[in-house]
């Protein structure tokens, strides 16, 4: 049985260099890990829970195991960084971007996170994505903090984060919102020798297509093209980041699939 989240044989070429190989002894895997990949982007895309993952993939457990295994090592986040810089040399630009955009979205999220807050402003309880994207809506970081911190401060944290390694520091001009105006510029530049350029509305009450900020909110309609991003189903929330990233690679192996 196939699924319209299952990749094609062209798709599962780009990553499956990243998994390791059968070994030449001990018992043999039970479970393809191209299945296993399978069943997890049918959870992303479909948004239901890890019990009803459809038993022909694997028990919901073992498929469970491997995507907290893979996102304890970091093995999603590097299929990402791979398959950006991948699709950013197909569109002809090079695969470290000079710049990019930030900008937040609050989604509702269940009991069981163990952090949350209230959003006043988009009346959301819940947590709040704060994710930088390219030039080309690509993402480069995302951080999952609780909706009640203020875009500026969970900001310093996405940024922290993301210039803190040495071979992410070609970014030099960031564009953001007027929610990010303030104190937060003087220490990007002073900090990271990045400019933080606010976009603001020129007028109240009417639609504009305003520079640069129209592609992070086509990334955020991206997500909605997963269900299980349409709220904040995990836990923790560094498991919410992964199913942003997931969400990220299966839309990036479609679109290389196709060349």
């Amino acid at each position: 049985m196939r699924y319209t989240s299952d990749l094609t044989d062209a798709e599962w070429q780009l990553i499956d260099y990243c998994f390791p190989k059968p070994a030449k002894t001990g018992r043999p895997r039970e479970h393809a890990f191209r299945e296993l990949v399978n069943a997890i982007f049918y959870l992303s895309k479909t948004g239901c829970q890890w019990r009803n993952v459809p038993e022909h993939f694997a028990r919901w457990g073992t498929v469970y195991h491997y995507f907290r295994t893979w996102k304890r090592n970091g093995l999603w986040v590097a299929i990402h960084t791979h398959l950006r810089e991948h699709v950013r040399e197909a569109a002809g630009r090079n695969p470290k971007p000079s710049a990019g955009i930030i900008d937040s979205q609050s989604v509702k999220s269940t009991e069981t996170s163990d952090e949350r807050g209230y959003d006043a402003g988009k009346k959301v309880n819940g947590r709040k994505r704060h994710i930088l994207v390219d030039t080309i809506g690509l993402l480069l970081l995302v951080t999952v903090l609780p909706a009640n911190l203020q875009d500026r401060d969970g900001a310093r944290q996405l940024l922290a984060s993301f210039f803190s390694q040495s071979a992410r520091r070609r970014v030099k001009h960031i564009w953001a919102d007027g929610g990010y105006a303030g104190t937060l510029v003087e220490w990007t530049r002073r900090l990271w020798h990045c400019t933080l350029e606010i976009v603001k509305r020129n007028e109240l009450h009417s639609f504009k297509v305003l520079p640069r900020r129209w592609v992070v909110e086509r990334t955020f309609g991206w997500f909605g093209r997963y269900r299980r991003l349409n709220r904040d189903y995990e836990r923790q929330a560094k498991t919410g980041e992964s199913m942003v990233y997931l969400a990220m690679i299966r839309l990036m192996l479609a679109r290389l699939g196709r060349q």
